[in-house]
């Protein structure tokens, strides 16, 4: 039996919010997955992250989550944390 465990948190931020709110997360560290799903709930962007993504690697998502809190002005942030 694993000693990790899962869980999940939701956040509502509005567009312009929604930068800031990620890198406060992964600034916190153990979050393994972020989504991003837009006020009726579909998904606009998943991204899973690993102890090694850091960096370079992540410039591209930046630029998406970017792009995104410039169209939507409500989202819900979903964030999948690894927990002992």
């Amino acid at each position: 039996m694993s000693k990790y465990h899962t869980g999940t948190e939701e956040f509502r931020v509005n567009g312009e919010e929604l930068v800031a709110k990620i890198k406060q997360l992964l600034h916190e560290g153990n979050v393994r997955r972020i989504i991003i799903k837009d006020k009726e709930g579909r998904t606009l962007i998943e991204v899973p992250l690993t102890l090694g993504v850091v960096g370079a690697l992540l410039v591209p998502v930046w630029a998406a989550i970017g792009a995104i809190a410039a169209l939507v002005a409500e989202a819900t942030v979903v964030v999948e944390k690894v927990e002992q």
